[in-house]
């Protein structure tokens, strides 16, 4: 049986911001930042509506669940890079769950995934 990353009753926010850019896939992002140096990440949302899928920032009962977990740092300063042109590099919230080896999300039908590429 598969266990799945779950969400907490009661949640706070405290680390990674909302992340305004220009990227070409996304527009909004949760950026963590140490120092000058920052890392992107993006979570994948589904349009009931017009049933098309977008890239966005993640879900706020996540962003300190990612940044308190023991292994963040590594992953941070392995990933991490200075702005380019108003851009960090990014990472999907599924690539950086594997990587700090957490429970997965589970996986919508509707999910796109990259072959864990730099976006």
């Amino acid at each position: 049986m598969r266990h799945y990353y779950e969400k907490p009753e009661i949640y706070l926010a405290q680390y990674g911001e909302r992340y305004i850019c220009d990227h070409p896939l996304y527009s909004a992002c949760t950026l963590y930042k140490i120092g000058k140096k920052g890392l992107a990440v993006i979570q994948q949302r589904f349009n009931t509506t017009d049933k098309v899928t977008f890239w966005t920032d993640i879900d706020p009962w996540l962003c300190d669940e990612l940044y308190l977990h023991p292994r963040f740092k590594n992953y941070f300063d392995e990933h991490a890079d200075w702005c380019k042109g108003g851009l960090y590099p990014t990472v999907t919230l599924r690539q950086i769950m594997w990587g700090l080896k957490m429970k997965p999300m589970p996986r919508e039908i509707w999910e796109t995934t990259f072959e864990r590429k730099d976006l």
